[in-house]
């Protein structure tokens, strides 16, 4: 896993190679399991089936990161975020900060573009109940690992989507950065802001589940809050 994601030499080459991953079984099967049989909403649809690679200019200055594609969502789409309620939320959100050209993100030939921003998991493949396992976690980081280097660059701002995605960065900080992550880990929360000497500033958002947008635990203008705050430390007008 680690040579093909460092054979990736630009992020074309990546996300065709994590398109093509099938290095842990329990995800593999049950991201075919759940292109097969489908949901009933969707049951004319071909589903994609596949893990799902990020989505962003090469040239991006604020990252976000989240957990997984969703079963239903990314899984049958093929684009992070896209075709589910979690991504009604944010790219509405992103469009309001000026990021998106569009407030919806409903299938991979939408015309949706980003602008200053990239998209992705710590996961590539939809999980069973929305939980992969640490191994999982850390058979999919080299995908993660890669594709923060190939941006690092421009990449100035990390805005992790839920307490899974902020613990995924540490690593990311040693493994691309050289850099060793702090001790003791700073704690998840809405708004948190941690900042290192020449490494991406990391901010904490409450994951944009429905879990969290039904209850109100993230309203929109949270999020807004979150993006501002995002492109200010990244410069971004």
């Amino acid at each position: 896993m680690v040579a093909r994601a460092d054979r990736a030499a630009d992020l074309a080459d990546l996300d065709g190679a994590v398109s093509d991953c099938f290095a842990c079984p329990r995800l593999v099967a049950w991201r075919e399991e759940v292109a097969r049989v489908r949901r009933a909403a969707f049951r004319d649809q071909d589903y994609w089936g596949r893990p799902v690679p990020g989505l962003g200019p090469p040239d991006a200055r604020i990252a976000i990161l989240g957990l997984a594609p969703a079963a239903h969502g990314g899984n049958r789409t093929g684009r992070i975020f896209t075709g589910d309620r979690s991504g009604d939320v944010l790219f509405a959100a992103l469009h309001r900060a000026g990021l998106a050209n569009q407030p919806t993100s409903v299938a991979a030939d939408d015309g949706l573009t980003l602008r200053d921003t990239r998209i992705f998991a710590a996961v590539r493949c939809a999980p069973p109940d929305n939980k992969p396992t640490p191994a999982e976690r850390d058979a999919c980081a080299p995908w993660l690992h890669r594709e923060v280097e190939l941006i690092r660059p421009t990449l100035r701002v990390v805005v992790a989507l839920g307490a899974f995605a902020w613990a995924a960065w540490w690593p990311v900080l040693r493994q691309v950065y050289g850099w060793r992550p702090p001790t003791p880990r700073p704690v998840f929360g809405h708004g948190a802001h941690w900042s290192g000497e020449s490494v991406p500033a990391l901010l904490g958002c409450y994951h944009v589940s429905q879990q969290n947008t039904f209850t109100g635990r993230l309203t929109p203008a949270m999020l807004d809050d979150v993006f501002t705050r995002a492109k200010d430390l990244a410069g971004v007008d």
